[in-house]
């Protein structure tokens, strides 16, 4: 996933920087998904098709109409150029406490919803959405009136998804301390002494001998033994 300025790393947008406080740094920072465009990118080219059609067939000889039908194409492809123009300054922002959504070209619309106060969030795709990459979220939280509810044209709508609970249920190391853990360098291998010999056996204690001892022998006298048969 390509952000503007991902994971708080380096400067983000003029646009987005002008609304962010100094206790806090940007997350996650996106433009909508380039599938908004396509409505009025389609409804000019359509414009220009039909255009040359009608001047090289039924209105040939009808310069002053076709003049007009070519200024009618001219305010379409100003149109597509606006829709451009706005895409390329509004921003889907997480900062590492409120979600922005900053909109509009001339007059400038931001809404804004603490991390604090969302209760639920979930998102949506339909099959165009499916197709081209592109969901909406849908914010709920405990107050009546949300100044930020729906944000369509979500890109990498899954990803953004986890990002952003991530940021709402924390829990888990954050992506610092993952980066860290996978810079360290991997432990020395442990050093043992193995004996190259047969195994040992490991012997205990000598058993202790608990026989009686044996019976004392006759008492042992001095001087010159007699010969019983002398009697």
């Amino acid at each position: 996933m390509r952000l503007i300025a991902p994971g708080g790393r380096g400067t983000p947008p003029r646009e987005v920087n002008k609304y962010l406080l100094l206790h806090e740094h940007q997350v996650i920072t996106v433009r909508m998904h380039p599938a908004v465009l396509m409505s009025p990118v389609l409804v000019a080219l359509g414009g220009l098709v039909l255009t040359v059609v009608l001047q090289g067939s039924i209105l040939k000889a009808q310069s002053g109409l076709m003049a007009i039908i070519w200024i009618l194409w001219g305010i379409l492809f100003l149109r597509a150029l606006w829709f451009a123009a706005t895409w390329a300054v509004d921003y889907f922002v997480v900062t590492s406490q409120r979600m922005i959504l900053t909109s509009g070209l001339l007059s400038r619309k931001v809404a804004m919803m603490p991390l604090n106060k969302v209760t639920d969030m979930s998102f949506q795709r339909s099959f165009a959405g499916r197709l081209l990459g592109y969901g909406e979220f849908i914010i709920e939280s405990a107050g009546q009136d949300q100044a930020l509810r729906n944000i369509p044209f979500i890109p990498y709508p899954e990803q953004l998804y986890l990002e952003v609970c991530n940021l709402l249920f924390p829990g888990g190391p954050s992506e610092s301390e993952e980066e860290n853990e996978e810079n360290e360098p991997p432990p020395p291998p442990s050093r043992e002494c193995r004996y190259p010999g047969p195994p040992i056996e490991e012997t205990g204690p000598p058993p202790l001998d608990l026989s009686p001892p044996p019976p004392p022998g006759p008492p042992y006298r001095n001087g010159p033994l007699e010969d019983p048969g002398d009697d």
